[in-house]
């Protein structure tokens, strides 16, 4: 029986290590998943009121999104980028609340979100391109970009490198795609595996990792910044956007939020601020 016992025992654990050294080999696989393939929410509902569809040519891809007319004397293009595992929905508000102060308003489904082709998140490797085909469709004019977390990111590496920006606002980026994904990370992995999931990822999707990075794009933007991030974000930490900011070339502003968490900074009397900064943005440039 002792013996039996033994055996029971020792196979017991020889499969416990069997399936502990399976998951080990899979975690990069699935890490690297994690990071390309965020859900693709479709979109729900009416389109805004005073918008209509719109499919945008991207980098390779066709972005479905919508374009909305200003309901006053026209003032700028806004272009609304929506976050990760988001789509153009969550842009309605600001679609009826600046089209009524003049703004024309776009927004798009990312790249492998909503209803836009692709089949993985770079984070603003590819993304930034097809923004900047997306404004090749705008008319001439001042353009504002407004980007909520990847969408935040994707405006800033955007803005390094296109003259015809005008201004930014950038809600709770993060600074560099590294750093942001093993902050993320679960406690199962370690920096040996996470730096195997990177490896995999840029594999899978062909882009490079190091080069997202919305820090390294700020000492080239010459342009006005706005910066929002709640206080009591813990996915994305406000020492995201303070890096983003001390590292800009150009005019910029941070706006802490008390206690708001990720993708809560938009909100109350923030809204004021952000207008009252767009207003004088465009003031001084006219």
């Amino acid at each position: 029986m002792k013996t039996s016992a033994r055996r029971l025992g020792a196979i017991a654990c020889a499969l416990v290590l069997l399936a502990v050294t399976v998951a080990w080999s899979q975690l990069p696989g699935i890490g690297a998943g994690a990071i390309l393939h965020p859900s693709r929410r479709p979109f729900v509902g009416p389109r805004p009121q005073g918008c209509r569809d719109r499919v945008f040519a991207g980098d390779g891809v066709r972005l479905t999104g919508w374009w909305c007319d200003a309901s006053a004397p026209r003032l700028a293009t806004l272009v609304y980028l929506h976050g990760v595992a988001d789509n153009r929905s969550s842009g309605t508000g600001i679609v009826e609340r600046f089209i009524g102060r003049g703004f024309d308003v776009v927004a798009y489904d990312s790249r492998a979100h909503g209803e836009s082709e692709g089949d993985a998140c770079t984070y603003g490797f590819f993304e930034k391109h097809d923004l900047h085909r997306v404004l090749d469709a705008l008319p001439a004019g001042p353009i504002v970009l407004l980007g909520t977390s990847l969408g935040g990111a994707v405006a800033l590496q955007e803005a390094a490198g296109d003259a015809r920006v005008t201004a930014v606002v950038a809600a709770e980026t993060f600074s560099d795609l590294r750093t942001v994904a093993t902050q993320r990370a679960p406690f199962v992995f370690t920096a040996g595996a996470i730096d195997r999931a990177i490896r995999v990822a840029e594999a899978q999707a062909g882009f490079r990792v190091d080069e997202v990075s919305p820090v390294l794009a700020a000492a080239t933007i010459k342009v006005p910044v706005l910066l929002l991030h709640g206080s009591a974000d813990t996915d994305t930490p406000p020492d995201h956007s303070r890096a983003v900011l001390a590292a800009l070339a150009g005019p910029k502003r941070l706006i802490l939020v008390p206690g708001a968490r990720h993708n809560e900074s938009l909100r109350g009397m923030v809204w004021t601020e952000i207008e009252q900064w767009l207003d004088t943005v465009l003031s001084a440039r006219r």
